[in-house]
């Protein structure tokens, strides 16, 4: 048995983070991953302004790549608007393209480096030690103990499970697939796509900028609660490839593809998880914190990290309230309008398809994708004050009102409250197949029912 002050379940971007914060604060940390690093992993592999400049912080150089500004949005009749990437007060200009295998690698080998401890395993059932969280038995058999826990773990999350922070009804999903490219690109672009004409693609498509001066291409579907349709994005992805061929954004899919099909799930929004409870906290997908409009996760994932940790080791006796509420604070007013649009649109192709079409006519005005842009990258915080901000802030004024009474709201108010650092009593999860239920109370998180990893 080993026993650490904080055990990281899971190290891409948002553990490693994590697990280097703690310890460069003193803490005993395990790092626990399945895979041995360097790794690849499905993502857009953008690093967005918001991550470099919690990069920037830390005093991490990021690893060579290409530099990305303005974002090129292409909707469903080839129109193209571009949306500006501007400077702000808290954070750069511009977003830098890096491979997540050259990114996860370098934070990981930061949080070593700083003293955490690697172990490569599965966790397996948790441990509990008077009603409280306790650690986990990894697969290999070993009891892994810890004051604390961080689940890292992805969309998908283990730790989420079987604490009980997740209710999976609830959570909006979306599943990803990717390959790359040889031809060159030089903006970022985001697709609105119509697999039929007028039925809108109920997600996003990507062309971004390989960090090896390829292409990285990508679609996106939202599901809901409902996993099985992302079987979609995976079989329509070669429809996709050849739509955006016929754009010019990319050169012939059979000529040009370098690298390997993966996909990844998605969880966006905020919603359907409560990201912490007792001793156990989640970070980055594993707390929904997709994006829900535009699907980047990475600079959300590893700012939660670090306000994870650094509520871990205020020592406040309320690390779980602390995070929630700083967590709140940065990511809700945004989420609780975008996971509301989100769950509005699946199962509405022709509004998708409207959506789409006025959008990208309407943000041929400047100043109007200048408000667009900060809004839809979740920028506003921090934004300099001028007319895109006010646009931005319209826009957030606007959603706020029009989602205010449902039932996305009605969950936020009830889990993740902005006015209140109390504890939110989780969703009770039911495994269907097993009938657990499971439940944190306030004094920690309660023990549940063995589950077996998916």
């Amino acid at each position: 048995m080993s026993r650490y002050d904080v055990a990281v379940v899971g190290s891409g971007p948002g553990g490693s983070v994590a697990a280097l914060v703690l310890a460069r604060g003193g803490a005993r940390v395990a790092l626990v991953d399945k895979a041995a690093f360097p790794r690849d992993k499905a993502c857009g592999d953008i690093v967005g302004p918001r991550g470099l400049q919690v990069l920037r912080d830390l005093g991490v150089s990021v690893p060579p790549g290409r530099h990305v500004g303005d974002i090129l949005v292409v909707g469903p009749t080839g129109r193209r608007v571009r949306l500006p990437c501007g400077e702000g007060l808290t954070y750069p200009g511009h977003g830098t393209a890096v491979t997540r295998r050259d990114l996860d690698n370098l934070l990981h080998d930061k949080a070593v480096e700083a003293g955490a401890t690697p172990i490569r395993d599965r966790v397996a059932e948790p441990l509990w030690h008077e009603g409280r969280l306790d650690g986990y038995r990894l697969g290999g058999g070993e009891e892994l103990r810890a004051d604390f826990v961080i689940g890292a773990d992805g969309a998908t999350s283990h730790v989420g499970r079987s604490t009980g922070l997740t209710d999976e009804r609830r959570v909006l999903w979306g599943f990803a697939v990717r390959t790359y490219m040889s031809c060159p690109v030089d903006l970022p672009a985001i697709i609105f796509w119509e697999s039929s004409p007028w039925r809108g693609f109920p997600g996003y498509g990507w062309v971004f900028p390989g960090a090896d001066g390829g292409a990285n291409v990508g679609l996106g579907v939202a599901t809901l609660s409902d996993r099985t349709l992302g079987a979609e994005a995976a079989r329509l992805f070669p429809k996709f490839l050849d739509h955006v061929a016929r754009l010019g954004l990319v050169g012939d899919p059979s000529q040009s593809t370098t690298g390997r099909q993966l996909g990844g799930w998605l969880k966006m929004g905020m919603i359907g998880t409560t990201p912490a409870a007792g001793r156990a906290l989640l970070v980055g997908d594993a707390a929904g914190l997709v994006n829900p409009l535009q699907g980047e996760g990475i600079a959300q994932a590893m700012g939660s990290g670090r306000l994870a940790a650094e509520a871990i080791l205020s020592k406040t006796g309320d690390a779980a309230g602390l995070y929630r509420a700083r967590l709140a604070a940065e990511h809700l007013p945004y989420h609780r309008i975008a996971a509301a649009i989100q769950r509005a649109s699946v199962g509405r192709p022709h509004a998708v398809a409207a959506t789409a079409r006025f959008l990208v006519t309407i943000g041929r005005i400047d100043l109007l994708a200048g408000g667009w842009s900060v809004f839809w990258n979740e920028l506003l915080e921090g934004a300099p004050p001028n007319g895109h901000r006010a646009i931005a802030r319209a826009i957030t004024w606007t959603g706020r009102a029009s989602t205010a009474h449902t039932s996305t709201a009605r969950w936020f108010e009830t889990a993740l409250p902005l006015h209140a650092n109390r504890m939110p009593q989780p969703a009770l999860a039911e495994d269907a197949s097993a009938g657990v239920r499971l439940e944190a109370e306030r004094s920690g998180v309660a023990p549940a029912a063995t589950e077996t990893p998916r």
